[in-house]
C-alpha cells in the first residue's frame, strides 16, 4: 500500500483539497502527511488570527485539545517505567483524601475512559466559572472529591472522560514532584527537540507564534479563543505545530521513549470504542490506525496514524466549521 501511495500521492492532489477551505483572510489549518518515516506534505492555509493577519505555516503552534490525551498517557507511561507509578495503582493511593469511591479507581481505568468519574464540566454549574475566570485542575479534583460516587462501578463500564485525564495530569505532577507541564517539557519536548510544544498557562508562559481559535458567525468569523474549561492540562492543554507533530510520530514509529514492549499496554483497545492509553485504535476500512481528535473553543484537531501503512496525518484547525477528522480520512483515501 504505501508504494501505491507513492505513486499517487503528491501535492497538486491534496492541493485540491484544502485551498478552497481557507484564503488570506480567514483563519485556517495546517496540514502534515508523512509517509515511511518521512514527511511529504507540510503546508499551512489562511491566518493565526485576524488581529495581525499572520499567515498559518509549519511552526504555527495551535491548542490541540484532546489530542494532548497521547501525552498525558505517555507521561504516566513514562512514570511507570521509571518505578514510580503502577497501572494498577489506586486513586486513593496517590490522592489519600479523595473519597472512598476512588479506592476502586485504578491509574489504567483513568487511562482508558473506564474509571466512571463525572464529567466535571457537569458539575461546574452556571455562575462560577467564566472564560476570564478558569477553572483549574485542582478545582476539577475539589469538583470530584465532592462527590460520594461514580457513574458506574470502575471497570464495568466505558464513558470517554475529561475528568479522568485531568486527574492523570495532576498524577504525573504529584508522582514527578514537579509541575505537569515541567515534566512534559523535560522528559517529553526537549528529548524530542519539540523546541514550540508547550502546556499552556496564561500569566506563567507564551505560545510561540500562536494561533488564535475562531467560530463562523454567519459570514465571518468571530475570534472564540478561550472558554470557562480553557485551562485545564492533561486533558487538553497543549499547543503544537505541525513541525514538532513530525518528531513526536518519528518518536512513536522510532520507539525513541519507550521500546515496544514497554508501549504494548497502551495500545490494548478497551470498550466499545475500542481506546487505548491516549489513542483510539479502532481500524479504518480494514486497515489498523491509532488515531485521536481534539475539540474545544474555536480549534479542531486530528492526528491519524496508519501504522501498518506507515502513514501519518496530523491537520490542526483554528476554526470549528472544518471536520479535520473528515478531511485526514479523505487524504487517506488519495491512495486509489
Amino acid at each position: 500500500m504505501a508504494a501505491l501511495l507513492a505513486s499517487t500521492l503528491g501535492a497538486a492532489d491534496l492541493n485540491t483539497i484544502f485551498p478552497p477551505l481557507a484564503d488570506a483572510n480567514s483563519p485556517g489549518l495546517a496540514v502534515l502527511v508523512r509517509r515511511d518515516g518521512k514527511t511529504v506534505f507540510e503546508r499551512g492555509y489562511g491566518v493565526r488570527d485576524l488581529r495581525t493577519m499572520a499567515r498559518i505555516d509549519a511552526r504555527t503552534d495551535f491548542r490541540l485539545a484532546s489530542f494532548t490525551k497521547q501525552f498525558t498517557a505517555m507521561a504516566i507511561m513514562l512514570l511507570v517505567d521509571d518505578g514510580k507509578l503502577r497501572y494498577d495503582e489506586r486513586l486513593t493511593d496517590v490522592f489519600p483524601s479523595f473519597p472512598a469511591y476512588g479506592r476502586a479507581i485504578t491509574i489504567r481505568h483513568l487511562l482508558t475512559h473506564t474509571s466512571g468519574l463525572p464529567d466535571y464540566e457537569d458539575l461546574m454549574g452556571d455562575s462560577r466559572w467564566s472564560a476570564t475566570h478558569q477553572i483549574q485542575d485542582d478545582e476539577v479534583l475539589t469538583l470530584l472529591e465532592q462527590q460520594t460516587a461514580g457513574k458506574f462501578a470502575p471497570g464495568s463500564s466505558w464513558a470517554y472522560s475529561n475528568s479522568g485525564y485531568v486527574v492523570l495530569g495532576l498524577v504525573v505532577a504529584k508522582v514527578a514532584g514537579e509541575p505537569f507541564g515541567q515534566f512534559l517539557h523535560d522528559r517529553i519536548f526537549r528529548p524530542l527537540h519539540m523546541t514550540h510544544t508547550l502546556v499552556y498557562i496564561n500569566g506563567k508562559n507564551t505560545v510561540p507564534d500562536r494561533a488564535y481559535g475562531h467560530t463562523k458567525d454567519g459570514d465571518h468569523f468571530v475570534e472564540t479563543d478561550q472558554s470557562s474549561t480553557s485551562a485545564t492540562q492533561g486533558d487538553g492543554g497543549i499547543y503544537s505545530n505541525l513541525d514538532d507533530l513530525a518528531k513526536w510520530d518519528e518518536a512513536l514509529e522510532s520507539h525513541t521513549l519507550l521500546s515496544a514492549a514497554e508501549m504494548r499496554p497502551a495500545l490494548q483497545p478497551y470498550g466499545p470504542h475500542s481506546y487505548g492509553f491516549g489513542w483510539f485504535l479502532d481500524p479504518f476500512e480494514g486497515r489498523p490506525r491509532m488515531w485521536h481528535t481534539g475539540e474545544t473553543m474555536g480549534f479542531r484537531t486530528v492526528i491519524e496514524r496508519f501504522t501498518q501503512d506507515k502513514l501519518t496525518i496530523v491537520i490542526l484547525c483554528n476554526r470549528t466549521d472544518l471536520d479535520p477528522e473528515k478531511l485526514a480520512l479523505s487524504i487517506e483515501q488519495l491512495r486509489y
